[in-house]
């Protein structure tokens, strides 16, 4: 379905944050023969619906907008309108279509387009590939999730978009290129179990992709992929050959220790260049790297300039950022991790050093046997502080750990103030709390906000 598709039909617009709000401004130019917005309940993204964007789509709001929306003709949601909510069921129930922003914008550019999602790393790697693509004189432009909504976006050659699992669930068609960076359980409020949540992510290659780059370290990834036959797939991250017999890149430690980017046997520069931390982030590269060659960079010709580029890449807030301290200690902001797998990379980047890791959030019943599974493997020292609602379940998870030590806070400032008494100079208080902002929070945004007004105020 195409915005032109919706001339001459009744259409609801469900959302009104920065989503709903771009496809009233698309689709209203389009002729439909009715356009409302619905909003059931009132979010903290909400815009104020007044002036034009009132004059082109009156609002509906409250239970009452439920029978707005079961006679229209299309309902085009905003990414929060998950599958388990029970008008969703319902317009489901009557046959009534419902699409996204994000479908009506792909269903035009699909043959131009990037497309990024993944679990974790998606915005990493979206932002590797449309800079690095730049620096080789590749034009394009950055969107979706990462930023500016698919339908307020320019006119471009190409376009680099990262999609979440809410974007992707609505596609009819898939990018040119699809990008996978990793795949774990997340969302399952949204989507409604965990099988659900990584069909409506996989969504993303089941319209006919020219290919699938994809991080061939990921164990889920590589199951989800194997029962869909047929898929162009070019791993990344990983040493070998696939089946086409083309290299692959990954990093790989040279005789003298460094760790270099290759491609196949051929070295291409070393891992240094990469300013990110983490074992993750050499994979997003590799993944990004395999993004450029799909769409005809000579990553080999270009590695110079690939490698300067990656020294002025910019850096995205709330992954990994280091906030430097008078005290010698080193807070790190992670607030974007929000599942346990992003937690474990956290950790690893900064297992070196004497290490106090802030957990917790809200509880949507995720597994955190694997955080636990990794701390005792790889024998982790550390410190969990564990915040409401999630931290407590965390910590129990890995009481029994030897060379971990559990405390309790009440708040986030308080585990900031009890993180910064327990932890050396030359150490580390890591923010990676495995579980989304729960209600004291509106989004993992505020939560850093939080986190850094603690940092400050605990130096006095």
């Amino acid at each position: 379905m195409q915005l032109a598709d919706l001339r001459g039909r009744r259409v609801a617009v469900w959302g009104t944050g920065r989503e709903g709000v771009a496809a009233i401004n698309a689709v209203a130019p389009v002729g439909p023969a009715e356009l409302v917005a619905v909003m059931d309940r009132e979010t903290y993204a909400a815009k104020p619906w007044t002036g034009p964007l009132a004059d082109l789509a009156p609002l509906h709001t409250g239970p009452a907008a439920l029978d707005v929306l079961l006679r229209s003709d299309v309902v085009v949601r905003s990414p929060v309108i998950g599958e388990t909510h029970p008008w969703v069921v319902r317009l489901r129930e009557h046959g009534i279509p419902i699409t996204s922003g994000t479908a009506l914008w792909m269903a035009e550019h699909a043959a131009s387009t990037i497309g990024v999602t993944g679990s974790k790393g998606k915005s990493t790697t979206t932002n590797l590939i449309s800079h690095l693509l730049t620096a080789v004189d590749r034009p394009n432009v950055m969107g979706g999730n990462i930023g500016v909504p698919v339908l307020d976006l320019p006119p471009a050659q190409r376009y680099v978009l990262e999609l979440s699992m809410y974007q992707c669930a609505d596609l009819t068609d898939s990018p040119d290129v699809a990008v996978l960076t990793s795949l774990a359980p997340e969302h399952l409020d949204w989507a409604g179990g965990e099988a659900e949540y990584y069909r409506h992510k996989l969504n993303l290659v089941d319209h006919g992709p020219r290919c699938v780059a994809f991080n061939a370290h990921d164990d889920r990834l590589r199951t989800e992929l194997a029962a869909r036959p047929g898929l162009p797939l070019l791993p990344a991250g990983t040493v070998g050959t696939p089946a086409a017999g083309e290299p692959t890149f990954h990093v790989a430690a040279e005789s003298d220790g460094t760790r270099w980017v290759r491609l196949g046997d051929q070295p291409l520069f070393p891992r240094t260049a990469l300013p990110l931390v983490g074992r993750h982030n050499e994979g997003n590269l590799c993944v990004a790297l395999t993004a450029l060659r799909a769409v005809g960079v000579d990553c080999v010709a270009e590695r110079d300039r690939l490698a300067a580029a990656l020294t002025t890449l910019p850096p995205l807030e709330h992954r990994l950022t280091p906030i430097e301290d008078p005290s010698g200690i080193t807070f790190v902001d992670d607030s974007l991790s929000t599942i346990p797998q992003s937690a474990i990379h956290a950790i690893e980047a900064y297992a070196g050093r004497p290490l106090t890791v802030i957990v917790g959030g809200e509880d949507r019943g995720v597994d955190y046997g694997p955080l636990r599974d990794f701390l005792a493997e790889q024998e982790i020292v550390a410190t969990l502080i564990g915040i409401p609602d999630s931290g407590p379940r965390i910590l129990d998870v890995v009481k029994d750990l030897g060379a971990i030590t559990t405390l309790t806070a009440e708040d986030l400032p308080s585990a900031v103030r009890l993180g910064r008494e327990r932890t050396p100079a030359g150490g580390v208080v890591l923010l990676s709390p495995a579980a989304p902002s729960y209600g004291r929070f509106d989004n993992y945004a505020h939560r850093s906000r939080v986190f850094r007004q603690a940092i400050e105020e605990t130096a006095r």
